[in-house]
């Protein structure tokens, strides 16, 4: 769990909370032990720390999911994919609001199924779309570059496409499962999204999908990257 500052929130956060490919198994102490998808257990224990005043109060505090949040039961297949409602349940229960993407491992059982989860409230899942919970501008597109006959993934045009239809929204935050890469630094991504964000100086790019050793990155234009494959990262209001 890594903590940031950003400039400024809306009056009503305190901090919010972005996360991504937390993909394991871990026991669950409010199902008495038993093995849980490893995403509920973090929102477990996050609202803990919330309640116990080491992090700001969890009505307070908003969510941000970039995708994968899945694993097999035993957590010893790479690349599982499989309903991941679970998670964004357990987020939802403690948490002001969840917003995030779908990575190219996530499922919310069928068609149907989907639809009636995202219409509760306090919980949105985006792709290419712009909300603005509490007043804070999150766009988002869900999935990876790729073949389209494959789960979760679109051809590149056509993901670009999404993208830049957020982007000319002026959100303040865009959430993406794959993300852009960081000339010079070593650290994976896609060129291809780098250049279709790069242009836009004022905006934070929140993903996951590969990991990088160094989670906040700003590009040349001034464009801020934060990676959160497999990390927690609490954003609070600066000099809060």
């Amino acid at each position: 769990m890594l903590g940031g500052q950003v400039d400024a929130l809306p009056t009503d956060l305190d901090a919010v909370i972005a996360l991504s490919d937390l993909q394991g198994m871990a026991p669950h102490a409010v199902k008495g032990g038993a093995a849980a998808l490893l995403g509920e257990v973090v929102a477990d224990e996050l609202a803990m720390m919330c309640k116990a005043g080491g992090l700001p109060p969890a009505n307070r505090t908003g969510i941000i999911l970039a995708g994968d949040l899945f694993s097999n039961d035993t957590a010893d297949e790479r690349g599982a994919s499989g309903d991941v409602r679970s998670v964004w349940t357990a987020f939802a229960r403690y948490f002001r609001w969840v917003v995030g993407v779908a990575g190219n491992h996530d499922t919310f059982g069928g068609t149907g199924e989907r639809e009636r989860f995202f219409r509760q409230p306090r919980q949105k899942l985006l792709d290419g779309e712009v909300v603005a919970p509490d007043g804070l501008s999150v766009g988002g597109v869900s999935y990876i570059i790729g073949r389209a006959d494959k789960l979760n993934r679109r051809e590149q045009s056509a993901q670009l496409e999404r993208i830049e239809e957020v982007l000319l929204q002026e959100p303040q935050v865009l959430v993406l499962h794959e993300g852009p890469d960081a000339p010079g630094t070593g650290l994976r991504g896609n060129a291809i999204i780098r250049e279709a964000v790069e242009p836009w100086s004022r905006l934070l790019v929140i993903c996951g999908h590969c990991h990088w050793d160094v989670p906040l990155v700003t590009l040349a234009s001034g464009t801020q990257v934060l990676n959160v494959d497999a990390r927690a990262v609490i954003l609070r209001r600066a000099g809060a």
